[in-house]
């Protein structure tokens, strides 16, 4: 597998990076760092009233930043037969540029290598937007990727450059008592 060091550093001291993932290519940052946040809501052209999706390494992960965990997740999970981001009420610790306006999160639980290494390199979730300018599809491989995208980022991780990375995750919210909603099969 790649090495990763340096790409854990940058994103340690503030930075943002390029990389694959369980989906589709993304931009990243750690999801605490409102300042790193900032620069790539700005490098994206993204509006402030969206918020991002965050990638953990597990429920543990998750539940450190989430004031009430629910419990209906654990099933939600298991029975996900794709990448699967649940959106969680009441979101704590992380950079308020991440969150939604009602103060929720979307998070997913990776399984990719090399977005666990990067994750547990932080020990925090890593922010995981489309690496796309706003308005612009979504980057099907590395070289769809816009330039001001490749230029803009600290560093990023060379592997998987010529894989087709397609498919989007599933979506579903999960309410202050508990009711789910499926936002995206």
């Amino acid at each position: 597998m790649i090495d990763l060091t340096t790409h854990i550093e940058k994103l340690r001291s503030g930075g943002i990076i390029l990389y694959p993932t369980d989906t589709i290519w993304g931009i990243g940052c750690d999801a605490t760092d409102e300042k790193a946040c900032e620069r790539i809501a700005n490098l994206k052209g993204r509006s402030d009233d969206k918020s991002f999706v965050l990638l953990a390494d597990g429920f543990p992960m998750i539940q450190k930043y989430i004031l009430e965990f629910p419990e209906v997740c654990y099933d939600l999970a298991d029975l996900a037969t794709k990448p699967l981001t649940i959106i969680y009420p009441n979101a704590k610790g992380l950079a308020p540029s991440v969150l939604a306006n009602d103060g929720s999160i979307g998070i997913r639980i990776t399984d990719d290598p090399i977005c666990l290494k990067l994750i547990r390199g932080m020990r925090k979730p890593l922010v995981s937007t489309s690496a796309n300018l706003t308005g612009e599809d979504s980057p099907v491989e590395f070289r769809d990727i816009d330039s001001k995208i490749t230029e803009g980022v600290d560093v990023i991780v060379k592997d998987r450059l010529k894989e087709k990375r397609m498919k989007a995750s599933q979506i579903i919210k999960i309410g202050l008592g508990g009711q789910v909603t499926v936002i995206r099969k």
